[in-house]
């Protein structure tokens, strides 16, 4: 039985399943190369069907991550009692209301004859995240801006189902907070927040009071949004209100320079979405005695938060999804109706996070030469890699079946030597052009996570941030935060290519540590194809690239060199 999944908002995606395997995932931002595609996927969704070699009459069931028609009373509503200020939203919600229902018709005339289900946006997150896991059962807590009237969703998962015990509803929402603040900051809205999360650790407690008035804890463990201090609930473009820039001052236009006042909000408002998930996960562990939790939504890719709820909530484990926004939901609601259909919870279709294309090495060579690239065939691709970022040089790395997700894993990854203490620098200023607190994130051999780093486990998607080992940390100067944190990678898997470097790299230094960054240019998505690749290595200054088993460099200069 095959089930396509979709979502066609922002982080448009698309998941294949076949009897609760996941077959195909993919983002259309890694298609259409238009960062976080806001819009149907035109692209993903014939790529994933001529991936698996089928028509679109082999599809069973159809899967989108979105009710449309839950919550709708409540935002009739809502909309009513907000007049006049809520007529932002007369403007954009008929418009997107119409395009979700008529979706059935439009997949029909693309010829699909499936079975079309609309999934609840939480619970689309909640089996996104379950099924994957390891656990057998697990509380699951969803969070993120909103889905239909719901913001955020604690559950109890086993084999029988995911039932829901604990909700938030629209419009205290820490993911919409999160997310004006950002915008207030001089960030954009729905891309930037990582921004503020890696600015946070620069700034002071000075606001962290005043955001306890913003965002205010309940008696059984929720929380409400004094929405007197923004207008994301009105649907006006500028989400926080008058009121929030009279108690913090005005706005950050983009291209003025930051100060401490926005390194002291940001500060407050990692710090203020770090204690509510620590909140609603202790409630949650009430509700369901367990042990282990699945954390997804958007606000999950916060790792900073993630890693305290791991270390301070009564939960012994965490599972975090690699796509756990809203594109990872388009796999959740096909893992759903393969649940619902069926009536067996699909569990172990998913080892890890490389379900994406693959490219073939005639497809690295052809993209190599039709550059006008020199390049070599090493013997061992990993040794070669390995030998270069030993000698400093910077490496964009391209293998295997591209990440679900929006962390480079090994597969789409630049790569570079953890130990030079300017390497962040270097990488900012003159390869990333990205703002200089940026952090990099360090990918480490599982088996040795534990000597590196403070209470760690494994953390094989990058969402878990530990604090480094204080006899370690003048080894691997690039990857550690201003607050001695990192965003880590535990790479586990045997012939994960990512591995045989951190295994050469090891060798050869005593370190089994890599800076691991995304493989793009600035404003665009992590590459896709070998084209891609050769692109954006051309027009960064990276030294070498290894695309599959070929290493390329730059006309004029020496391979290793």
């Amino acid at each position: 039985m095959f089930v396509l999944g979709f979502n066609s908002t922002h982080d448009a995606s698309v998941a294949l399943v076949r009897d609760g395997r996941v077959l195909w995932a993919v983002e259309e931002e890694r298609l259409s190369r238009r960062k976080h595609h806001y819009g149907f996927p035109d692209l993903a969704i014939p790529f994933v069907l001529d991936a698996e070699g089928i028509e679109t009459d082999a599809v069973d069931h159809l899967a989108f991550y979105w009710n449309p028609w839950s919550g709708l009373f409540s935002f009739g509503l809502h909309f009513l009692r907000h007049l006049p200020r809520s007529w932002h939203y007369a403007k954009a919600q008929p418009g997107i209301w119409r395009d979700f229902t008529g979706l059935p018709r439009r997949m029909k005339r693309a010829g699909f004859r499936a079975k079309f289900h609309f999934v609840r946006h939480h619970l689309a997150h909640a089996y996104s995240a379950f099924c994957p896991s390891p656990f057998e059962r697990a509380a699951v807590l969803s969070i993120d801006g909103t889905g239909e009237w719901t913001t955020t969703c604690g559950a109890i998962a086993g084999p029988e189902g995911i039932r829901p015990v604990r909700h938030v509803s629209y419009p205290h929402s820490i993911g919409k907070v999160y997310e004006a603040v950002t915008q207030y900051l001089g960030f954009r809205p729905l891309s930037d927040e990582g921004k503020v999360m890696g600015l946070a650790p620069y700034g002071s407690d000075r606001y962290v009071d005043a955001f306890r008035e913003l965002v205010r804890f309940e008696e059984d463990g929720t929380y409400r949004v004094d929405t007197r201090y923004f207008a994301y609930h009105v649907g006006a473009p500028d989400k926080c209100s008058e009121r929030f820039e009279r108690t913090f001052g005005p706005r950050r236009r983009a291209d003025e320079p930051i100060d401490d006042r926005h390194r002291d909000i940001a500060f407050a408002l990692q710090k203020c979405t770090e204690d509510v998930m620590i909140s609603l996960a202790r409630r949650l562990h009430e509700d369901s005695g367990l042990s282990a939790l699945c954390l997804v939504g958007g606000v999950a890719l916060n790792c900073v938060a993630n890693g305290r709820v791991l270390r301070e909530s009564p939960f012994d484990e965490i599972y975090v999804q690699p796509s756990a926004g809203d594109a990872g939901a388009a796999l959740g609601a096909a893992l759903a109706v393969t649940h619902a259909v069926t009536g067996t919870m699909p569990r172990g279709g998913m080892p890890d996070a490389y379900l994406g294309p693959a490219y073939d090495e005639s497809e690295c060579e052809a993209a190599l030469r039709e550059a006008g690239l020199p390049y070599e065939r090493p013997a061992d691709i990993a040794e070669a890699v390995a030998e270069t970022i030993e000698n400093g040089r910077i490496v964009g790395w391209f293998q295997g079946r591209m990440e679900y997700g929006p962390r480079a894993l090994g597969h789409r990854s630049i790569l570079a030597d953890p130990r030079d203490p300017g390497m962040r620098d270097h990488l900012n200023l003159r390869v990333k052009h990205r703002e200089e607190f940026r952090p990099f994130a360090p990918a480490i051999l599982a088996e040795r996570v534990g000597e590196y780093f403070q209470h760690a486990s494994s953390s094989p998607y990058m969402l878990l941030s530990f604090d480094v080992q204080p006899d370690k940390a003048h080894e691997i100067p690039s990857v550690i935060h201003v607050d001695g944190s990192a965003r880590v990678q535990t790479v586990e898997r045997g012939d994960d290519p990512l591995r045989r470097v951190l295994e050469a790299f090891e060798a050869r230094t005593g370190v089994p540590v890599l800076l691991n960054t995304s493989f793009n240019r600035r404003g665009e998505p992590i590459v896709c194809t070998p084209r891609d690749a050769v692109k954006s290595y051309l027009a960064e200054e990276m030294d070498h690239l290894a695309l599959g088993p070929f290493l390329a460099r730059k006309p004029g200069s020496e391979v290793g060199a």
